[in-house]
């Protein structure tokens, strides 16, 4: 209902406006009065897309896409003749965006795409980006869909999964399944999103929070995360929670790993207890990222650029023990003065 194509990706998005572009210079070329329901179309589809644009003006990395670079993405829209602004919240194509400040934070706040629309699919619900300006802080890794190209056919199966997406996921298990025809199979069904803002006596704040089912078979747990942007965009705050549902027995110990995944060209440097780290961006910036509870580790990650080539990159990664009968974990990403 506000613009979205059904497989959720972005570049899905990005060709269907290509081609109703295309069509629409055909009846130009040949003099004639183009439908109407070209341009009508064509004004729905353009701002969902630009949900998804970072302070770059490049794509975030979605359902297997690249960082498509942002002279792209303006040469697009352009071409389309549509002027509006990104949507907050595109509910029904399922993703979220605040724009606070210099900062813009992208929220996967929806199911994956079901099967039959969706080419390379990802289980990335409950995942999130996060950019600063022109610098990218938190991304997925992306490039599922550059497949065959510089990005090998084998890399595209764990490209798509849960562990490749700045989220929670349960001892390496994806909450969709991703399955090795290329298709998605059972898993996350129910999101519950709600957003508010909060007012007070300091700075204002965007608060989402959403919630996801797809643990719920496999370990009686749901996965609600809660994210609290500052309106000045210099604090991002999270806490991911695993809530028992049903009836399944709350005994043993599962393993949980956080990740998030960096952008590229970021130094980083870990904090003496262990709990945080302070990450250099190429602008000259401080950001600082503490966990509530556990250690935050360093890992190596990939990223995809517009072009589909794959940079390396680090993650954090905040990774625990907890019982079955679930648990919470906070976390704090902060820009330094």
């Amino acid at each position: 209902d506000d613009g979205g194509v059904l497989s959720r990706s972005p570049l899905g998005q990005i060709e269907v406006i290509e081609l109703l572009i295309e069509l629409r210079a055909c009846y130009a070329a040949v003099r004639s009065t183009p439908p109407p329901q070209l341009d009508a179309i064509l004004e729905m589809l353009v701002p969902p897309l630009l949900t998804l644009l970072h302070g770059d003006g490049g794509l975030g990395s979605w359902q297997g896409a690249g960082a498509v670079s942002p002279e792209r993405i303006a040469a697009l829209i352009k071409a389309s003749g549509v002027r509006t602004r990104p949507l907050r919240d595109a509910r029904h194509w399922g993703y979220q965006r605040v724009a606070a400040g210099k900062s813009v934070l992208q929220f996967d706040a929806a199911p994956p795409p079901v099967a039959r629309h969706a080419r390379d699919g990802c289980a990335s619900t409950l995942a999130f980006e996060f950019s600063h300006g022109k610098e990218r802080l938190i991304v997925n890794c992306g490039g599922a869909a550059f497949a065959g190209g510089q990005i090998p056919l084998r890399l595209a199966q764990g490209l798509r999964a849960t562990a490749a997406h700045s989220t929670l996921a349960i001892d390496d298990f994806n909450s969709t399944a991703v399955l090795i025809n290329g298709k998605l199979g059972p898993g996350v069904s129910e999101v519950e999103v709600d957003r508010r803002i909060l007012t007070g006596e300091g700075a204002g704040a965007t608060r989402i929070e959403a919630s996801h089912n797809g643990y719920v078979s496999r370990y009686g747990l749901t996965h609600r995360r809660i994210l609290i942007m500052r309106d000045d965009g210099s604090e991002l705050r999270g806490e991911d929670l695993l809530v028992p549902t049903g009836r399944r027995g709350k005994r043993g110990m599962i393993g949980v790993a956080l990740r998030f995944h960096l952008g590229p060209h970021i130094e980083l440097a870990q904090g003496r207890d262990g709990l945080g780290v302070t990450l250099a961006l190429p602008d000259g910036s401080l950001w600082q990222f503490r966990s509530g509870r556990d250690p935050v580790t360093l890992e190596e990650s990939i990223w995809s650029d517009g072009m589909g080539r794959p940079l390396a990159t680090r993650q954090l990664v905040i990774s625990a023990k907890i019982p079955r009968s679930g648990e919470s974990f906070s976390w704090l990403l902060k820009k330094m003065r």
